[in-house]
């Protein structure tokens, strides 16, 4: 890998607000019938959004030209979706280098000549009245992945395919993918500068927050846990050397960034499988990341081994939010089969997290937001309606 470009600090007028998510309500406040807390705007550090539900980052594998750069189709469907209500949508997983794609078809920020292609997908979010956020990446042992872009979905890619080595915290498989190379401290220390650098360019990009994805085995969930992780340097062994890079990135992206972005960790509160990361981690790493300028977590859970028999169920990774957030004192997002309103409304009212993250809903329903709207009993004038939409309004007692 060559050497990272170094870019220097934004400078801001703005002062470092606090980090803990603010409203113009508190999560006692009891929900009045025209504004249910769900539709309550949230200020994290300097950056509002107009809602709490929220689009979590999910791969599309739609980079047609296999250069990082996307298209016709990221727009229409991340635009589609602010037009349909969501307050803040993340960006599917952006690679920070090539190596660190989970396929040829992923987005990527790890050149400049890349920020220009996501301007006109963030002015399209922002038109539409959404905050545009975005989840950069690298998958580690589980890079080099087929897709049905190029016709080998769910395989590792082979050499003729387009396929790479890839790298690790240590050189153990994740199932039948090939074995990868441990990495170097050097490389380490280049792929942290690559984290830089990619968050830079999204905030040159337009995008109002980051999010550093630390989930579902991909490299830096790989160095988090023990299972995936056995190193005997810094980077390895206890808890915190285990934390070690992702923590250095974070200080990194946070002295790229202006003081007024919030800056998102995405993690995967447990594996679902004995001696793996838990939740008692989850919360001792959440005050960690907090104490380091972390504005809000993303909880997920699982992804760092292959056949985990996980319970799912809706809302199966709520109470996992809810420990972060209540135990370390940080903003959370909750995600995981939240499909219906009130269920969403309910994780709210009961503090078990800041915002929701509906995901495969929204795949379904671009205009999930404007129909929980109308089957909360929110009045149609106080829906955040696009005015060439309003002739289509849900209308109260319509299906759901």
């Amino acid at each position: 890998m060559g050497k990272a470009k170094k870019h220097t600090k934004t400078s801001t007028k703005q002062s470092k607000t606090s980090s803990k998510a603010t409203s113009s309500t508190s999560m006692e406040t009891p929900i009045s019938m025209e504004t249910p807390i769900l539709f309550e705007p949230i200020t994290i550090r300097g950056t509002s959004a107009r809602n709490r539900i929220w689009l979590p980052p999910m791969c599309m594998y739609s980079v047609t030209a296999c250069d990082g750069r996307p298209t016709d189709f990221h727009y229409q469907h991340y635009v589609s979706r602010a037009l349909g209500g969501f307050g803040l949508i993340i960006v599917e997983a952006t690679a920070v280098t090539p190596e660190g794609r989970i396929s040829p078809c992923d987005l990527g920020l790890w050149e400049d000549g890349q920020i220009g292609a996501y301007r006109w997908i963030v002015d399209g979010m922002k038109r539409a009245g959404a905050t545009p956020a975005i989840q950069i990446g690298h998958a580690g042992r589980k890079a080099s992945a087929g897709c049905f872009g190029i016709g080998v979905p769910g395989e590792a890619l082979a050499p003729s395919d387009g396929g790479w080595r890839t790298v690790a915290p240590s050189a153990i498989a994740f199932g039948d993918f090939p074995e990868p190379r441990a990495l170097t401290v050097d490389e380490i220390h280049d792929i942290e500068d690559r984290f830089r650098d990619a968050a830079w360019r999204a905030q040159e990009a337009g995008f109002e927050a980051i999010e550093i994805h630390a989930a579902h085995g991909y490299l830096l969930s790989e160095f988090l846990d023990p299972l995936t992780n056995v190193r005997d340097d810094e980077y390895g062994g206890s808890p915190e050397n285990r934390a070690r890079m992702l923590i250095e990135i974070v200080d990194k992206v946070r002295g790229v960034v202006r003081d007024d972005m919030p800056v998102f960790v995405r993690i995967s509160a447990t594996d679902w499988v004995e001696g793996g990361f838990g939740a008692d981690d989850a919360v001792t790493l959440a005050k960690t990341l907090k104490a380091h300028g972390v504005d809000l977590v993303d909880v997920s859970t699982g992804g760092v081994l292959p056949h985990v028999t996980i319970p799912v169920r809706p809302g199966y990774q709520v109470s996992f939010a809810d420990r972060v957030r209540n135990e370390a004192g940080i903003a959370t997002t909750a995600v995981g089969l939240i499909t219906k309103p009130r269920q969403a409304l309910k994780i709210l009212t009961h503090g078990q997290a800041d915002a929701v993250e509906i995901g495969r809903a929204a795949l379904r329903e671009p205009y999930w937001p404007l129909r929980a709207a109308a089957k909360l009993g929110m009045p149609r004038e106080c829906i955040d309606y696009p005015p060439q939409l309003v002739r289509g309004a849900w209308r109260d007692g319509e299906q759901w």
